[in-house]
């Protein structure tokens, strides 16, 4: 110990190499202070290759930690001592678990050895290191960020693994690093794709959010050319026989050209994506199906989106938190995609036992899919939903009854009436609400509504909640020329409660004085200023400041601002009534599934979906350098037989789908091998049908292009087409997901049909098998949850017989069957249909019968009588194919061979309107032209007459009550007070039934809608002036209200 003085001397007092060290300076923290000369012994000690020294010098670090010294200089030879041999292990799980622990120590100071360890990890070979290795990538990147150029070679090493363990987390490392680096993508697309349906759930929802990005910036957008799709081929085959009878210079020669433009084909690489992922809809995964619906809303053309629907629909009966998650991405889609999620209605009915959240969402998707079919049964369920006992429900309810009421015109009326009624609701948070929303509804058509001003005003008596007070004040004010009796009265009790009243209400009281001021200042003067004084002294400076701006503004002054004389025009300018719209409009330019989506604001990390190119990118920047397999066509792929390249699990692809060289054909041959070899043993039974249909279109679009190569062969092939082929082309129409050969092969079909006009008509019974998939169900049905298969948009919706019989509704007669041809029938005025000028030579008109339709009693029976007054006899009479709203049906007459010059003819066809009065359109075919028509039903047509008991009608009356009750007032001409002339109005009106009463002076009809079998029920009060009160009960409020104004027009003219 006798040299431990001269070392404390020497060194600043510190002790031998076992003892604490003492600093003669207090503020030198001795105990504190760092010997740097053993440091550098220590990692000295560290970097040998003894473990002996390595263990000495680990325990004198740990010592030193235990005396409070600071060691952290040595921290990263510690690390690499502990760390690298771990790394080493011949356990994978040990290396994997080294890596990881190494990776998690925020320490900038072994950036280096990191880097090193994940450089080596990456090369492993075991993929669960290798998966690690691609963890650690963005634990590296956040802490530094100067490393990125050294991580991207890492991720494009890792891009490069064929394994699906690896996929996932090496894609999860590529967006949070450099997301903007597509080029890494570019080679490893088409394995990423075919991985997919193998990869990890957490992977698959990683995998398919960024390939949606990549596929916005690499494909052009299926919907591009939908005009083009859906309408220009249609119109250019019937155009281009119009031409040839009316000659080149005729106007429709611009429809012609139409199809000359290069027409959408889908880029096969971006219908291999669609096709990988489709099967992953059955995933057990809620966030893989939300994945795969995001991408088919963004990527899929839109007779392919609605294969999403019933995978969404599924997760609705998941935990309340999925449900909240799905029904917020359902509301987004809903807006632009309605129709996909009509079929699927009864799904979103609210149970009680929602959570106030998800009652919230799913009346707000049922608003969203309210249309003129549906409107009836929504109100229905809003009216339930009005008795909950959850009030913020019950005032989302009521603000849902208002958008309904301006989104669909026919019902406003309707709801208006049914909001006036909840004014007397016993809940004052209930009547508060009613009146914002009829406040917001007035503004639509204030003339009309003077009424219900006034009952308005009645209720500032009893309404406390400020909001509504308000509400009223701003009508009273806004429209005090339709009632200037009651106004200065509400003026003047509001002056009296000026004080007690709420800040909204006091500015409400304000601008009401400043109106009645300049429109009524006789009676108003003194209560004007008597406000405006009160509201001077006010404790609140916004209505300090308001009463001194108005004051100066309405009263004038000698002074006279130049802004008094335009008091007025300030004060009473007409205002735009507002717009009630989904607060989920603007939300789908984000991402669907995204955190951003969900709240509606940009979060921390969020990519934005990029747009679609204008022109597409090169696709061959996807191509993998196999200079055999990239350069083969299709017929010596298929000759050949060559196995595919991208996974060595591949099945056999066996012959291609079409042997000729076509761009198309091609195309979707490449995209079918990239599928199988994605696959792979593991694929599922979707997959093999769609490879099934690919196939049947392959042989379809051969025969096509074979059949065009002759006209002579076409022409004796005509009538020997096979049943097979023919019916595979229209089940393809019909499927799913149709792929862009299917859309090729209708391209094609329509040129071959500007050819053959009557082969089109015999392909017609063909694809009517399709239909009977297209029959509407029944939305309160709540046990039948299969919905309607999604067709195209441009696929034939011919209507079978077989449709007949799954109808559900009433029949209404067991008379025996009618002939489909006889002479015309007596009933409801002829109207036209198509001019003789118009069908060169051929007129036809249509009256409705009345009387029911033999093939289906749920249809309407319409008479089509047909008249050639031209010189040559009209062979080949027939229905073409209709394209025909969703729930409209027909069954067409049969073919009139042929119809002399001269002669007339009457044939009987059904119309099965779905109980609205939307027109069906379809075309009148003979061989040689076709002819656009249009039917659409007044309303009275849509129903049968009932015959019932007085007692009967009353007990059913008192059933259809409220919101289901619509009721006019009218005054009846001289001409129209007699019993015979009233009843036959109102049955020339409506097909409805009289029923007995008891009282002279009032009339009761009755009758039920032909498709759902709903009943309506009409009472005319009339009294000997001429005054008379007319009532119509319905479930179907948008009929009743209809009926209402066509029985008052009947009844007053």
């Amino acid at each position: 110990m006798s040299a431990a003085p001269a070392y404390s001397e020497d060194k600043g007092g510190s002790a031998g190499p076992g003892e604490p060290e003492y600093g003669h300076d207090p503020a030198s923290g001795g105990i504190f202070s760092s010997d740097y000369k053993r440091h550098d012994d220590l990692k000295e000690m560290l970097d040998t290759n003894k473990d002996s020294l390595k263990l000495e010098a680990m325990k004198r670090i740990v010592a030193m930690i235990a005396r409070g010294k600071n060691a952290s200089d040595l921290f990263p030879a510690v690390v690499k001592n502990v760390a690298c041999k771990n790394i080493e292990d011949p356990n994978q799980l040990i290396r994997a678990s080294a890596l990881r622990v190494l990776s998690s120590i925020r320490v900038p100071i072994i950036v280096p050895i990191m880097m090193l360890a994940i450089k080596e990890a990456a090369s492993d070979m075991s993929p669960y290191v290798r998966k690690t290795a691609a963890h650690a990538i963005p634990k590296l990147y956040s802490l530094d960020s100067d490393q990125k150029d050294q991580l991207i070679e890492v991720i494009e090493k890792l891009l490069a693994d064929k394994t699906t363990l690896v996929a996932g987390s090496v894609v999860m490392a590529f967006e949070e690093v450099c997301p903007e680096r597509i080029d890494l993508i570019h080679k490893n697309y088409r394995k990423l794709c075919n991985l997919l349906i193998d990869v990890e759930e957490w992977g698959q929802v990683v995998i398919i959010s960024m390939l949606t990005r990549y596929a916005r910036t690499q494909f052009l957008s299926p919907t591009q050319n939908e005009s083009l799709l859906e309408e220009n081929p249609e119109k250019a085959f019937y155009g281009s026989e119009e031409d040839e009878a009316k000659g080149p210079g005729s106007e429709e020669a611009a429809a012609t050209t139409l199809p000359a433009r290069k027409p959408y084909v889908m880029d096969p690489d971006h219908r291999l994506l669609l096709r990988n992922t489709k099967p992953l809809l059955q995933s057990r995964s809620a966030a893989v199906v939300m994945a795969v619906a995001q991408l088919y809303f963004h990527l899929a053309p839109k007779a392919e989106v609605g294969v999403i629907a019933k995978a969404l629909v599924r997760l609705l009966r998941s935990h309340s938190e999925v449900q909240y998650v799905v029904l917020q991405n359902v509301a987004t889609m809903s807006i632009k995609r309605r129709g996909m999620f009509e079929p699927y209605l009864k799904s979103f009915y609210i149970r009680s036992t929602d959570p106030t959240q998800i009652k919230i969402l799913k009346l707000e998707v049922l608003t969203n899919l309210a249309n003129e079919t549906n409107i009836p049964t929504v109100l229905r369920e809003f009216q339930t939903y009005i008795r909950s006992m959850d009030k913020d429900f019950v005032a989302a309810t009521i603000q849902a009854i208002g958008r309904c009421a301006t989104n669909i015109g026919r019902v406003r009326d309707t709801c208006l009436n049914g909001l006036v009624q909840l004014l007397s609701n016993r809940d004052e948070l209930v009547v508060a609400e009613s009146v914002v929303v009829i406040k917001k509804l007035l503004q639509m058509q204030p003339a009309q509504h003077g009424e219900i001003i006034k009952h308005l005003a009645k209720l500032t008596d009893n309404i406390q909640v400020p909001m509504a007070r308000a509400s009223i004040l701003w009508l009273i004010g806004e429209y005090c020329e339709h009632v200037p009796r009651i106004a200065p009265d509400v003026l003047r009790k509001m002056a009296k409660s000026f004080t007690a009243e709420e800040d909204i209400v006091k500015l409400q009281v304000i601008n009401l004085a400043a109106k009645l001021y300049l429109t009524n200042s006789k009676q108003t003067k003194l209560l004007t200023q008597y406000v405006l004084s009160l509201a001077k002294y006010d404790q609140n400076y916004d209505i300090r400041d308001r009463a001194r701006f108005t004051r100066q503004l309405i009263v004038p002054s000698e002074q006279g601002g130049a802004l008094s004389r335009h008091a007025k025009k300030l004060f009473l300018a007409p205002k735009p009534a507002p717009v009630l719209e989904s607060s989920f409009k603007d939300r789908d330019h984000f991402q669907l599934g995204s955190l951003s989506h969900l709240l509606n604001a940009k979060a921390t990390g969020y990519q934005e979906l990029p747009d679609w190119p204008e022109e597409a990118p090169d696709p061959s920047v996807r191509n993998v350098e196999v200079p055999e397999w990239t350069k083969c066509s299709s017929r010596e792929k298929r000759k050949e037989k060559e196995k595919p390249f991208y996974s060595d699990s591949e099945g056999e692809s066996g012959p291609t789908e079409s042997a000729d060289s076509d761009p198309e054909s091609e195309s979707e041959s490449d995209s079918k091998s990239s599928s199988e070899s994605g696959s792979g043993g593991s694929s599922s039974e979707s997959d093999n049908e769609d490879q099934d249909e690919d196939e049947e279109k392959g042989r379809s679009s051969e025969s096509d292009q074979s059949e065009e190569e002759g006209k002579k062969r076409q022409m004796k092939k005509r009538k020997k087409v096979p049943e097979g082929q023919e019916g595979g082309s229209s089940s393809d129409e019909g499927s799913d997901s149709s792929s862009s050969s299917s859309e090729s092969e209708m391209t094609s079909e329509t040129e071959e049909e500007q050819v053959e006009p009557a082969s089109w008509r015999k392909k017609t019974p063909s694809s009517s098998k399709s239909a009977p998939a297209a029959k509407e169900i029944s939305l309160l049905d709540l046990e039948d949850f299969t919905p309607p298969s999604i067709q195209p948009v441009s696929s034939p919706a011919v209507v079978s017989t077989s449709l007949a019989a799954d109808l559900e509704g009433l029949t209404l007669t067991d008379s025996p069957l009618a002939p489909s041809l006889l002479s015309p029938v007596s009933g409801v005025g002829r109207q036209e249909l198509l001019h003789r000028v118009a069908g060169e030579g051929l007129a036809v008109d249509y009256t409705f019968s009345r009387q029911p339709f033999s093939g289906d009693p749920h249809m309407v029976s319409v008479h089509i009588h047909f008249s050639n007054s031209s010189d040559t006899p009209i062979k080949g009479l027939h229905v073409g194919t209709p394209k025909l709203p969703a729930g409209i049906s027909i069954q067409e007459f049969p073919e009139i061979e042929s119809l002399a010059p001269g002669e007339s003819a009457t044939a009987i066809m059904g119309i099965n309107f779905c109980d609205s009065t939307q027109a069906a359109n379809f075309q009148l075919c003979t061989q040689t032209r076709q002819f656009y028509v249009s039917i659409q039903p007044p309303v009275g047509e849509l129903m049968a007459p009932v015959f019932m008991s007085e007692n009967e009608f009353k007990k059913e009356q008192g059933k259809l009550t409220g919101m289901n009750e619509i009721t006019e007032k009218l005054t009846l001409p001289d001409t129209c007070r007699s019993d015979h002339i009233v009843v036959q109005k109102v049955t020339a009106t409506a097909n409805l039934g009289r029923v007995p009463c008891g009282t002279s002076d009032e009339y009761r009809f009755a009758g039920r809608t032909l498709t759902s079998g709903s009943l309506v029920l009409l009472t005319l009060d009339a009294r000997p002036t001429g005054a008379a009160q007319l009532t119509v009960n319905s479930e179907k409020m948008v009929i009743g209200t209809m009926l209402v104004k066509d029985v008052v027009q009947a009844l007053t003219q």
